[in-house]
């Protein structure tokens, strides 16, 4: 039996309708993703066109938000069909805002997240440590009876100083709060695997910078954007590389990514 070589590509392109006005299309191409996951579309299904949708002959799934227009949402495009594809968790409160799209494959189950951003209010920084309750309750469901288990997206979150250039100004700004550190703290302990921090633990690369201040050309960034696994994929030997392409522009953030060896 020979062994299966899997690229997953994980990008919040910030309104793919921008984005696909810049290079996007030859971007992703020239990453040669088995499996392309978008978030922060910022779409209706109304607004789909043939160019979002017939990309590289890989077929493409959706969430959209049903609670306001132009905002969320998550896509991906598979070159091999899931065998089952579902969309969010069974609470309404988190899967009306088109947040979590879940790709059940024979040998893993893969979620695509954005997770929310609590920036806005209390209310939405509530929103939001609640929304990483529910969600890890249910994979975890999938965990615990063995089911290997891959999530990536946007988490709106740097967990260590290492994870974000300027750590002592940005200690009262949500996305490196305490309480939301120490729920990457949590993900940790609950058995999964930060894929990049694991390979590569004293690098400092980020995912996400400012529109402002010049950020991204003075690399004043953060690292926002994960791929999680849980631990058997890497007791398994499945885990070749994890990636940020920071050469890949036209969002605030850049591409992340995820090489599988799996037999």
């Amino acid at each position: 039996m020979g062994t299966e070589e899997v690229r997953l590509v994980s990008w919040n392109v910030n309104g793919l309708r921008a984005v696909l006005k810049k290079d996007f299309l030859d971007s992703m191409e020239n990453l040669g993703a088995d499996v392309l996951m978008v978030q922060e579309t910022k779409l209706q299904e109304p607004q789909l066109t043939p160019e979002m949708t017939e990309i590289n002959g890989s077929k493409p799934h959706w969430s959209f938000s049903t609670v306001k227009k132009g905002y969320s949402g998550v896509g991906a495009w598979t070159k091999t069909s899931p065998k089952a594809v579902r969309h969010g968790i069974g609470i309404p409160e988190f899967d009306d805002e088109g947040r979590i799209l879940e790709l059940e494959y024979d040998k893993f189950t893969l979620f695509n997240v954005y997770f929310p951003n609590g920036q806005q209010s209390d209310e939405r920084l509530d929103y939001k440590l609640r929304f990483y309750d529910a969600f890890f309750n249910y994979t975890n469901a999938l965990k615990d009876k063995g089911r290997p288990v891959i999530i990536c997206g946007d988490v709106n979150t740097a967990h260590n100083e290492i994870d974000l250039r300027h750590p002592k100004a940005n200690s009262k700004r949500s996305g490196f709060l305490p309480v939301e550190r120490e729920w990457i703290d949590n993900i940790l302990a609950m058995g999964y695997v930060d894929t990049f921090r694991h390979l590569y633990p004293e690098e400092e690369k980020y995912s996400w910078w400012s529109y402002r201040f010049n950020a991204r050309k003075n690399n004043a960034g953060w690292r926002i954007d994960y791929f999680y696994v849980s631990r058997d994929i890497i007791d398994n030997g499945w885990l070749k590389d994890a990636w940020i392409d920071n050469d890949i522009f036209g969002s605030d953030h850049c591409p992340v990514g995820l090489d599988l060896v799996i037999p």
